[in-house]
């Protein structure tokens, strides 16, 4: 096997016109390419980072809650490179997201810090 990278993720939402003004207009991630699969009675939201083609965002009716734990099993969260977390999270609270405190990573030295989609998927942002 020959794994290059991360094709993409997936997240599921449960109110999708919330989440698409989150990914959309607090992140920033462009849209590109948006489909109603009529008979899942699903939307689906292709998203890009940065010019790479990386999320794609769904809806189903009544979705099972989110596992609030961090520690679960599964996908533990979301993670994006930015280059002035400061500037980052300052955006983030300017548009009312609540956003926890930037910390240093003991490993690497690098600042990093936490926030959540609308469904609780906790997202990180990491200064490289």
């Amino acid at each position: 096997m020959n794994l290059k990278k991360i094709h993409h993720i997936a997240v599921i939402c449960s109110n999708y016109k919330v989440s698409k003004d989150f990914y959309v207009r607090v992140l920033g991630l462009t849209p590109i390419r948006e489909v109603y699969r009529e008979e899942r009675d699903s939307y689906k939201l292709d998203l890009e980072v940065n010019g790479q083609y990386q999320i794609e965002l769904f809806s189903f009716p009544n979705p099972p809650a989110r596992v609030n734990s961090p520690e679960a099993a599964g996908l533990r969260h979301l993670a994006f490179e930015v280059d002035n977390i400061e500037e980052a999270v300052q955006q983030l609270k300017d548009m009312k997201v609540e956003v926890e405190d930037i910390r240093i990573d003991p490993w690497t030295q690098k600042k990093f810090t936490f926030f959540a989609d609308p469904d609780g998927l906790p997202i990180e942002l990491y200064e490289c």
